[in-house]
């Protein structure tokens, strides 16, 4: 089978920063001369190739549909969908949490799955165009060669002088991952009123030591590597090196774990609509939901696909929740708080 393109031309500096190891070469643009571009589909997907590769590869074999992946940071992949509005060059936009696309929602196409019926009650498509596909914990991931004696079970922890300059955390303005992990800080440490949070978040800011890293990928791969001590990232991104015998370990916050579905959105006025259709139906299936538990580590939708191996069921983390209003009427004033208290305390 034919290794799917990762388009990289037209990026920016930032983008290629983000793009995932293995990213390749690629003209970047979709051949418009008719044909055998109608067997095709271009996502947009800031997942690791790891999880990307073993789905795209089973959809074309199942639909002889040829996908090309982007592959770059959640923040910059809305960007592009925006300034490419009045042309669409993707037709799928593949992750982001809810909290980073809801207020973007007139970017993306009606559509409801075929396998809606089959989808956890709290998971449903209720506004049309965001169908979810896994459900994420927010977590802390800690490299156990690096942390030594020192103990991290929660945020208060990751405030240990020991840890300035040792925890791995992205910009929550380009990726989705760190914007959850803003928002359950807000939430767990304000305890449950996100304008008591930031205290903490100053304080946590200052044991980054100025360094703020620019996507989600960049987190655990610098916690698995050693580069870091600690990381906050999303459930499945460290799952995997535990899976595989990497000197790291997974903590869910005592003081609270937001856990968020991720979702999969058509892009409006898809070239390749039917195709976009067709992958929405296939990710969402019982196959390809059992494959994402059993082998990439991630929790499904569905209601009939049991919890992965070796991740902690649900019911044993404290899970809190957020205001989805509250968080999606302050996106744009809390990025803007982050940065403005993330620089000052340089």
């Amino acid at each position: 089978m034919q290794w799917k393109k990762i388009l990289a031309t037209a990026l920016s500096a930032a983008m290629l920063t983000a793009c995932f190891t293995g990213c390749g070469g690629g003209s970047g643009q979709k051949n418009t001369s008719g044909g055998s571009d109608e067997n095709k589909l271009v996502i947009y997907c800031p997942h690791p190739l790891s999880f990307i590769n073993p789905l795209v590869e089973e959809f074309e074999k199942q639909s002889g549909i040829k996908v090309e992946v982007v592959a770059a940071g959640s923040g910059e992949l809305l960007k592009r969908v925006e300034s490419e509005k009045a042309n669409p060059l993707g037709d799928i936009f593949w992750g982001g949490s809810l909290s980073t696309m809801k207020p973007k929602a007139n970017l993306f196409e009606p559509y409801t799955s075929a396998n809606e019926d089959h989808v956890q009650a709290a998971f449903k498509n209720t506004e049309g165009s965001m169908t979810r596909f896994t459900d994420i914990p927010s977590v802390i991931m800690v490299n156990t060669d690096l942390i030594g004696d020192i103990k991290v079970e929660g945020y208060e922890d990751l405030l240990n002088p020991a840890l300035k300059g040792k925890i791995a955390m992205a910009d929550p303005s380009k990726s989705s991952s760190a914007y959850e992990h803003l928002i359950n800080m807000l939430y767990a440490m304000g305890n449950g009123n996100p304008d008591n949070g930031w205290d903490y978040v100053t304080k946590f800011c200052k044991n980054l030591d100025g360094k703020l890293l620019s996507g989600s990928s960049a987190v655990y791969k610098g916690v698995a590597d050693g580069e870091y001590a600690v990381g906050c990232t999303f459930e499945e991104g460290g799952a995997k090196y535990v899976a595989d015998g990497a000197p790291v370990k997974l903590i869910y916050m005592k003081e609270g774990v937001i856990s968020k579905p991720d979702g999969i959105y058509i892009i409006k006025n898809a070239k390749h609509m039917e195709n976009a259709k067709k992958f929405i139906d296939f990710i969402t299936s019982k196959e390809a939901q059992t494959l994402i538990t059993q082998k990439l580590h991630r929790r499904s939708v569905r209601d009939d696909v049991p919890a992965p191996n070796g991740l902690l069921e649900k019911s044993q983390i404290h899970i809190i929740t957020d205001d989805e209003t509250v968080v999606n009427q302050n996106k744009k004033s809390w990025l803007d708080k982050f940065k403005d208290i993330f620089t000052s305390v340089q």
